[in-house]
């Protein structure tokens, strides 16, 4: 594998022509999707990868030092893992930061993009996500960045029940470096400009967006967006907090495998 390219995993199947890709959220890997792969494996392609500094794509931290970590050059690593296994479209699943990446693809690439399933979208940061995300820039430099992203997991996930998908997260981060995570945190600061110019312009692209109940940093925010744009629809999960595919994973397959089957016909 070219070492430019990021670390990825291909799924072929037999008879299908159809790919999915799917894309973690910030700290994670492409680990957090073992609950949707049995399921999408029988029915289409599957591509699972690792974002840089992620995961195993960490490996390959090198070769992404000198370049400025935009959303827009973060989505063409992703565009890169395509061209190079020759694939020319495909449907998106993401979660969490994952899914404002597919959303720039569509922007930048929609060509790639037959239709995305955003779980646990951020779509825009209230005043309590911005808080965070201010204090975490002013003691980014100061703080050990693991206890700074055990603080975020566990107010954005904050119940019992969100304890899996919480620790989870905490585990995938730990393979980030500090280096890295300050790279992603700067990055985490461009949103809300980047989400307020997708907000006023919609997308001749089909959209579901899966969010739980629970969710309560991001889940207003996309009734806003969905009520604004024909091509967008929204399916909630009760009990179900941010990382909706991990916590309520039998809802999150038969949501987003329905929707896709949808845009195949």
């Amino acid at each position: 594998m070219s070492k430019d390219i990021l670390f990825h995993t291909i799924f072929v199947h037999e008879t299908s022509k159809t790919w999915v890709v799917f894309v973690h959220g910030a700290g994670g890997s492409s680990a957090i999707w073992f609950r949707q792969l049995k399921a999408y494996k029988k029915e289409y392609n599957v591509l699972l990868l690792d974002l840089r500094g992620h995961g195993k794509s960490n490996d390959l931290l090198q070769n992404f030092v000198d370049n400025n970590y935009s959303f827009n050059n973060v989505s063409k690593d992703i565009i890169d893992v395509l061209d190079h296994n020759n694939i020319t479209s495909a449907h998106f699943v993401g979660i969490s930061l994952g899914t404002i990446l597919i959303r720039n693809i569509a922007e930048i690439a929609p060509q790639y993009v037959s239709s995305m399933v955003l779980g646990g979208a951020v779509t825009r940061f209230n005043t309590r996500s911005n808080t965070l995300v201010y204090l975490g820039n002013t003691f980014k430099h100061l703080l050990p960045y693991m206890w700074l992203y055990r603080l975020f997991a566990f107010i954005m996930m904050p119940k019992k029940r969100h304890k899996e998908s919480r620790l989870l997260f905490i585990r995938e981060a730990k393979h980030l470096c500090q280096k890295e995570f300050i790279k992603w945190f700067k990055l985490a600061m461009d949103v809300n400009p980047l989400m307020q110019y997708f907000k006023e312009k919609d997308i001749d692209i089909p959209i579901l967006y899966i969010m739980g109940k629970e969710d309560h940093m991001f889940l207003g925010p996309v009734k806003e967006m969905v009520k604004r744009h024909k091509n967008s629809v929204l399916q909630t999960i009760h009990h179900c907090g941010h990382v909706c595919n991990v916590e309520r994973p039998d809802l999150f397959n038969q949501h987003s495998l329905a929707f896709i089957a949808q845009q195949n016909r």
